[in-house]
């Protein structure tokens, strides 16, 4: 659960407080009274109140008949969100595609922190790329499909993972902060990234990025196979013409109509 935050001298901001009381509303508590928020959540009663009538007076929560639950301002909110769900439910038939033109492994990835978390994988019925699994976790900077999505993502973002420990999962992975970010321009440019036996040894994988709308990155789609830039490369225009079109299917979802 969120816990408020503190700002200049502790005090802790009506924003950060108006988000806990927000969090306390889970599938079982779909509607509370105040005492019960402000018991939860350790904001005094009074403060619970006022934070309460400005949350219905902005649309987020709304009254009933015990108490008050989520107001449909959030639901408008989260309509406009691509969810790993949603990006998932419209990638699923270009990845299938990518599969039968290549023949080799697909997968589907988004970003979770400072790791990949795949959501779809297609496997290759010659090649069997154990690394990954559906639902299973990568590091970005050590992967095409993170590599992909980090070139996209904010430069504050950016700066935290370089500055970070970059931990080395073969001989083959980028450590060196100043690699990564050359090769994360290069990425930039070309739209396409390259992992050569940097998550595993023995694979290739090569991948492009997923926008739901301009230079808004949801994902990265890619294909892995055996060892090789030369092959890896060969893959590339398939590879980042899908990322494309499944990137304008999201965006026409998107578009109001």
């Amino acid at each position: 659960m969120l816990r408020p935050a503190t700002q200049d001298g502790g005090a802790v901001s009506s924003l950060s407080r108006g988000l806990v009381l927000l969090d306390l509303f889970s599938g079982v508590d779909r509607e509370l009274s105040i005492s019960e928020m402000a018991r939860r959540s350790g904001i005094p009663k009074s403060t619970t109140h006022r934070l309460v009538n400005d949350l219905i007076g902005w649309g987020a929560l709304e009254r009933g008949p015990h108490g008050v639950r989520l107001g449909v301002r959030l639901f408008e909110l989260g309509t406009l969100v691509t969810t790993p769900s949603t990006l998932r439910e419209l990638a699923v038939p270009y990845a299938h595609n990518l599969n039968e033109v290549t023949h080799l492994t697909c997968n589907l990835a988004v970003r979770e922190g400072t790791e990949i978390i795949y959501i779809e994988k297609i496997s290759s019925r010659t090649l069997t790329v154990p690394h990954s699994r559906l639902g299973g976790r990568a590091a970005l900077h050590a992967t095409a499909l993170g590599k992909a999505i980090l070139a996209f993502s904010d430069p504050e973002f950016i700066e935290t993972v370089l500055s970070s420990e970059l931990v080395a999962k073969t001989t083959k992975t980028i450590t060196s902060p100043v690699t990564l970010r050359r090769e994360l321009a290069s990425i930039h440019e070309s739209k396409v990234a390259y992992d050569v036996e940097e998550s595993k040894l023995g694979m290739f994988c090569v991948a492009a990025p997923v926008f739901a709308r301009r230079d808004v990155v949801v994902g990265a789609i890619s294909v892995t196979g055996a060892t090789a830039l030369a092959e890896a490369q060969h893959f590339a225009p398939a590879v980042r013409t899908t990322a494309m079109a499944l990137s304008r299917a999201l965006e026409s979802r998107r578009r109001p109509g």
